[in-house]
């Protein structure tokens, strides 16, 4: 079932849709912006325990629906959760969103504030269109950061500036985004979802574990010492050359040919024969 098919049902919060390897969720309120209430943080918390257990799925696309990305937490819904189990639902998705083992693109157009742009910020890579708009919305509505703001927003932008967009909550346009290394690109909208298809399905054909392994090793390197990160390079590197891809990649540029992925383990099982 995809996107385009008639008979997905308007009520249903988060579509999915799978194609060539790629899945993409689309937030599916769009009569509030794509605001995330209490339902749609479960359905994201599932759908993205499901894409990371999926060995079909080699990357996923996080998108909204009706001209918004997300305007952040649906702060107008009455929720009567206690505010410590609301929060361990956004910190559920961050995590999961951070250490998914396969690369992940956020695709954003109209807004995305608050907790909208921390979930665009945890993806891997951002694309955005001209007319994109973004803030740290909270300090506007008498809260801090949340779903990994105050962690993501100085590792991409450093201190002074992830103070100046968190304490001033400004709104900023796209290209002052990608300036500031919080969008990776800026594609005018008719061109958008021919970008995002062409860039999933490069991330999808390449090779799940080295993708994965790198992955990790940017997240986890930010925060270690580099004879942490040596190391961490050497265990990942001895796993990769455990799978048929790297054999894969130099008989095909032996070949002049493009390599075809699998993940598939390559070491052969030794059994032991005991002499009766």
């Amino acid at each position: 079932m995809t996107l385009g098919d008639k008979d997905i049902r308007d009520e249903r919060i988060l579509l999915t849709e799978d194609r060539n390897g790629v899945r993409t969720l689309t937030l599916h309120r769009p009569h509030r912006k794509n605001a995330i209430n209490r339902e749609l943080w479960a359905a994201l918390r599932e759908a993205l325990d499901a894409a990371g257990r999926d060995r079909d799925v080699r990357a996923l696309v996080l998108t909204g629906a009706g001209g918004a990305f997300c305007s952040g937490a649906d702060i107008a819904t009455p929720d009567p959760s206690h505010p410590l189990h609301k929060l361990r639902a956004l910190t559920d998705v961050a995590l999961l969103l951070h250490e998914l083992p396969i690369p992940t693109i956020a695709k954003v157009h109209g807004v995305a504030v608050g907790a909208g742009w921390n979930l665009a910020l945890g993806c891997d890579l951002v694309v955005a269109t001209p007319q994109s708009r973004f803030s740290q919305i909270f300090t506007r509505r008498g809260l801090s950061l949340d779903l990994g703001g105050s962690w993501l927003l100085p590792k991409l932008v450093g201190l002074q500036q992830a103070k100046r967009l968190a304490l001033l909550a400004e709104t900023i346009d796209a290209e002052r985004a990608h300036a500031l290394n919080l969008v990776t690109w800026v594609v005018a909208e008719p061109e958008l979802d021919a970008f995002v298809v062409e860039l999933a399905e490069r991330l999808a054909a390449g090779p799940p574990v080295a993708l994965a392994q790198t992955k990790a090793l940017l997240n986890e390197g930010a925060d270690r010492t580099l004879r942490d990160a040596l190391a961490n390079e050497a265990r990942a590197q001895g796993v990769n050359f455990a799978t048929a891809d790297a054999p894969e990649a130099f008989a095909a540029f032996a070949a002049a040919r493009e390599p075809e992925f699998t993940g598939r383990w390559a070491i052969a099982r030794q059994t032991e024969h005991n002499d009766d």
